[in-house]
């Protein structure tokens, strides 16, 4: 028999979702705020040439740039105020969740509860501001590097790139975070989101014309939507996949009273690390290639050899990026899941695995599952955002049709879905308490 909300989720329909003012508002909310990230986007620093600028990224727009516009939707082909995006808050929360299980002020505060979020959230905002400063001042000097980007090239234009880059940045921090707490969705996430997605139909236009020109054959672009609606399904099949562990619950005496002994699911996620691999594999390996890019002609041969070995499409870069992404699958894992925590908290509620003692023995056992399927979560991971990559490499699709963007898109979506469900529930819910208490009064 179904559970009370499962039968309320089998009734949702748009009559439900009509009266939800106050989700309504947190859609509108959230539309406005993206439309603000959108219309930043095309606001271009101040001192640059964009006819030069065009010309020179479109170089490497294939490649090494390609990644970074893509997650700053666009906005380093135009070198506008949000060309940084809000790729340095990322890497600043990942760095943080990775130091508090190696640094123990870190790993204390993290237990603190929502005071020590608090502290831990101030110290991510610190290192985006020294992250995009630093990422600021290397785009600042590259594009003077550039031939005739830079109007009037020196120490002024450097300061302001900085502030307005950096500025930018913090500026998304902040709008992804009123998302979150007042509009739908994880306001991180919708941002980088909508970027892929409004970069999308040109991506699609572009690589429709190459047909069109005998660039890419018919059978080639057949091949890659075929593909993608493979890669789609993979995703939305293995992002909603879980291995549930059986809790049993005894027999308890409350009072007089005796409580039949209950039974309920510990979900495991087979890719609990979620988008953060392929992102921050991404960002490691892009990062030094880039900087290595600034300065092309300038460094010494042996930095233009690697360079050139782990480019973008390379077979080391290949190689790299899937071990980065098997790692960080496992490592991140391991920070945002503790099983000897949750081995505890069931002990303390009188919950226990069936065949297994509760306390370190439930710890091994919950850890043995959990790395068994993490390993079916990083071959999924490597096998999505990897053979849509040697698709590319060598059919020359555009580079947002890769894997990468695929997984953050749908999972995004499926995330924002499942959240307006569970408002709408929420809705419902309250409108059943509302007629419980007017049918109590009228009794």
């Amino acid at each position: 028999m179904a559970s009370a909300a499962e039968q309320l989720a089998s009734n949702l329909n748009l009559g439900a979702f009509a009266k939800a003012e106050a989700l309504k508002k947190r859609i509108w909310f959230t539309l406005g705020a993206l439309l603000v990230y959108r219309l930043g986007t095309y606001i271009p620093l101040p001192g640059i040439n964009p006819e030069a600028l065009a010309q020179a990224f479109q170089q490497q727009s294939s490649g090494i740039l390609g990644m970074f516009n893509m997650f700053a939707g666009g906005a380093v082909g135009r070198m506008a105020i949000f060309a940084l995006g809000i790729m340095p808050y990322i890497s600043a929360s990942i760095i943080v969740q990775l130091m508090t299980s190696i640094v123990p002020r870190l790993e204390q505060l993290k237990k603190e509860g929502e005071q020590g979020r608090k502290v831990i959230n101030q110290y991510t905002r610190y290192g985006t501001v020294f992250l995009a400063v630093l990422q600021a001042y290397g785009i600042a000097v590259g594009l003077e590097g550039g031939t005739n980007i830079v109007v009037d090239p020196g120490m002024f234009f450097r300061i302001t790139t900085v502030i307005t880059l950096t500025g930018g940045t913090m500026f998304l921090m902040w709008l992804g975070e009123q998302i979150t707490s007042r509009g739908i969705g994880n306001g991180i996430s919708l941002i980088i989101f909508s970027g892929i997605v409004a970069e999308l139909p040109s991506a699609i236009v572009n690589t429709l014309q190459l047909g069109r020109e005998g660039a890419i054959s018919t059978a080639v672009i057949l091949l890659v939507a075929v593909v993608a609606v493979g890669v789609i399904a993979l995703i939305v099949f293995v992002e909603r996949a879980q291995r549930r562990l059986l809790i049993q619950y005894p027999k308890r005496q409350v009072g007089n009273r005796m409580f039949q002994g209950d039974s309920s699911h510990l979900p495991l996620k087979i890719n609990t690390a979620g988008v953060i691999p392929p992102i921050f594999a991404s960002s490691l390996l892009l990062l030094p290639i880039t900087v290595a890019n600034f300065t092309a002609g300038q460094g010494p041969g042996w930095l233009t050899t690697i360079t050139a070995m782990v480019g973008h499409g390379q077979p080391l870069y290949m190689l790299f990026y899937a071990g980065l992404i098997a790692f960080f699958a496992f490592f991140y894992t391991a920070v945002v899941f503790n099983p000897t925590d949750t081995a505890d908290n069931l002990k303390k509620h009188g919950g226990f695995i069936p065949g297994i003692r509760p306390g370190a023995r439930t710890a091994e056992y919950i850890d043995y599952v959990l790395t068994r399927i993490t390993v079916v979560g990083a071959i999924y991971l490597v096998a999505v955002c990897l053979f849509p990559e040697l698709l590319i490499s060598y059919t020359g699709v555009p580079f947002y049709l890769g894997g990468t963007s695929l997984l953050i898109v749908v999972s995004v979506t499926l995330d924002t879905v499942s959240q307006i469900q569970g408002h709408l529930l929420a809705h419902q819910y309250e409108g059943l308490v509302k007629k419980a208490k007017l049918r109590g009064k009228t009794r």
